[in-house]
């Protein structure tokens, strides 16, 4: 009987540690807010390319009409093309788009803090 008594207090013992790691966890978690980033924000009333040009050394996704995706910080945009530097998971790579194949672009707006 006193076997049992001594797994019963370790049980739970363990058990209300983990709860107060998943407590503490959530607390944390919790404390933290969504927060808008400053700079530029997209606005429907412009073009592709427009929109493009506002967000010169941000860091964007490109997405392409054939499917393909890209990110990289948007270093100059023409009017016909755009040219992406420090691409994601390519060092020492940049790209040359043109901008009549972009279908979609997506920017980071938020943050936690």
């Amino acid at each position: 009987m006193k076997r049992t008594t001594k797994i019963s207090l370790k049980v739970i013992i363990v058990a209300a540690l983990v709860s107060l790691l998943f407590l503490g966890l959530y607390v944390e978690a919790e404390a933290k807010s969504i927060v808008p980033i400053e700079g530029p924000k997209f606005d429907v009333s412009l073009s592709m390319k427009d929109n493009l040009k506002l967000f010169i050394g941000k860091d964007v996704f490109v997405y392409l009409r054939s499917g393909k995706t890209f990110q990289g910080y948007v270093k100059a945009v023409g009017n016909d093309f755009i040219h992406l530097e420090k691409l994601a998971g390519r060092d020492f790579y940049d790209a040359f788009i043109r901008i009549e194949d972009i279908s979609a672009i997506e920017a980071k707006f938020r943050d936690m803090k």
